[in-house]
């Protein structure tokens, strides 16, 4: 997939691992929209590469159908979702638990229903951001790790039903398996399990490879513009070993 004029709908990127997909696709001379509750932050201090910014709600429904009909993209990124609470599971509140159910999985669900019923143009590739979490689990966030695992299904039912249409549509998977320190989530997540390990934040964030969100935007950029994600549906991404194949 050459990327260079590729319209490109970044879901979630005004921060985080959602900011450096937006500026690696940036870079790469695609037309990059990103949609973000706080448009304003999509350019913030520095340079960063242009990109076209909306104000949503990623788990609107209305707005997902009005942004897919707006920008026809080539290709939609969804990276939304909610920092999960963080407590054991003997403490964590139901209203807690399913934060992640309501924020993350929400959004996937409206935005793939959007690509497959609008339809996308034949070709169009949908990529939904995971997390770790998905394949070890994690027993001090809550319901994340299962709201993580609960986009894979979707993405396969998704694909399943673009076949059975010849719809001409392709989903897939991204999972970073690691932590990201400086990002919202990965800020959490270190947080909560240096304090249950007895170790300092940077203690633990040192357990992780040396990685930002725009080298895991380079990284996910570079290997969709070599291979399209033609072959295999779960793909994990990590410092110290690249990209390799789950499923």
């Amino acid at each position: 997939m050459d990327l260079e004029g590729k319209r490109i709908v970044v879901v979630g990127g005004s921060r985080g691992l959602g900011r450096g997909l937006a500026e690696a696709f940036a870079v790469r001379a695609a037309e990059v929209t990103v949609v973000a509750r706080n448009a304003a932050a999509v350019q913030g201090p520095g340079e960063q590469p242009a990109v076209t910014a909306i104000s949503a709600d990623a788990t609107d429904v209305d707005a997902a159908w009005r942004i897919m009909e707006q920008t026809r993209p080539d290709l939609v990124i969804m990276n939304a979702g909610a920092e999960p609470p963080m407590e054991r599971i003997d403490r964590i509140g139901w209203e807690a638990f399913t934060t992640n159910w309501n924020v993350d999985v929400k959004a996937a669900l409206h935005w793939v229903q959007a690509a497959l019923t609008l339809p996308m143009t034949p070709g169009g590739l949908v990529v939904l951001v995971s997390s770790g979490a998905a394949v070890q689990g994690s027993p001090l966030s809550g319901g994340y790790a299962g709201a993580k695992r609960a986009q894979w299904f979707i993405a396969k039912y998704a694909e399943g039903l673009s076949a059975e249409l010849g719809l001409g549509l392709r989903f897939r998977v991204i999972v970073p398996r690691q932590m990201f320190a400086g990002t919202g989530v990965g800020d959490t997540g270190i947080a909560a399990y240096a304090a249950a390990a007895g170790r300092t934040f940077a203690e633990h964030a040192a357990t992780w490879p040396d990685m930002t969100p725009r080298d895991f935007g380079d990284m996910v950029a570079d290997l969709i513009g070599r291979t399209g994600l033609a072959g295999a549906m779960v793909y994990a991404v990590r410092g110290d070993t690249g990209v390799t194949v789950i499923e």
